[in-house]
């Protein structure tokens, strides 16, 4: 197959499982599990491209082992941290908004989040279909950001689960480990991730394509869907020391706060 119509079936793939999440959610009112299913399907992905792709063996196999591995750990974190609990409240916050069409508005948004995930995909695609493997150097480079990105993010939600889970900090702003250095270290190394496909995929003939996995990811997390929703208005309001984590810490690159 063609790389468009293999990239038309990733695009399905993902509108399919997204569906169905939404036809589930009617049922339980609880949209987080498209977060869960979200995560999942870029695995799924990778490995359709893997499958089909005409790269040599091991770039391919090398492509979906990575991305395999981000993908389901990642739906694994997000699948435990919503066990039990109810809608997140972003959720909750969009049915009120939108009254009586919550529900044609939610899917809506579900087939454009799986829109973001076939765009997200096409890092993988040109790896599934670069004309010759990575050098040596490169693979090994590419391993290394994604081990030190998929461990980071890993760590990160690692630390902030066991800040919450102390009746102590409950309210308080997390500011142990990486959590120091950053404010949402998880989305600077889930952007990271991405880089590393960058390098898997030197020397492809559309090697400038997989740009587009780090940078729509930094904006999604940086202007849209991450930061200004858990930093929204109120949060000051919500967790102690807040504002003054704001004023010392970084955003999103891990770095000594300011005095």
């Amino acid at each position: 197959m063609s790389a468009l119509a293999v990239f038309g079936t990733g695009l399905l793939t993902a509108v399919a499982l997204l569906v169905i999440v939404w036809l589930i959610q009617l049922f339980t009112r609880n949209a987080g599990l498209v977060d869960v299913v979200w995560s999942a399907t870029l695995g799924v992905i990778a490995l359709e491209y893997a499958l089909a792709g005409d790269a040599p063996v091991a770039a391919r196999l090398l492509m979906a082992v990575l991305a395999i591995t981000w993908s389901f750990r990642l739906a694994g974190y997000l699948a435990a941290r919503m066990k039990g609990q109810p809608e997140d409240s972003r959720y909750t916050a969009a049915r009120e908004s939108w009254g009586t069409r919550a529900d044609l508005y939610m899917l809506g948004f579900f087939l454009l989040q799986a829109v973001i995930a076939a765009v997200l995909s096409i890092p993988l695609l040109v790896i599934a279909y670069m004309d010759a493997g990575p050098s040596v150097v490169t693979g090994a480079l590419a391993v290394i950001v994604w081990f030190v990105s998929v461990v980071g993010e890993g760590t990160a939600d690692a630390q902030l689960k066991a800040f919450k889970s102390k009746p102590e900090n409950r309210g308080k702003v997390c500011r142990e480990g990486l959590w120091y250095y950053s404010r949402h270290p998880n989305y600077f190394f889930e952007s990271l991730h991405w880089v590393s496909y960058v390098v898997l995929a030197i020397g492809a003939g559309w090697w400038w394509a997989t740009w587009i996995g780090p940078v729509l990811m930094a904006v999604l997390l940086l202007k849209i869907s991450g930061i200004p929703t858990v930093e929204g208005r109120d949060a000051s309001q919500k967790r102690e020391g807040h504002d003054e984590y704001l004023r010392t810490t970084n955003a999103f690159i891990p770095w000594p706060p300011r005095q």
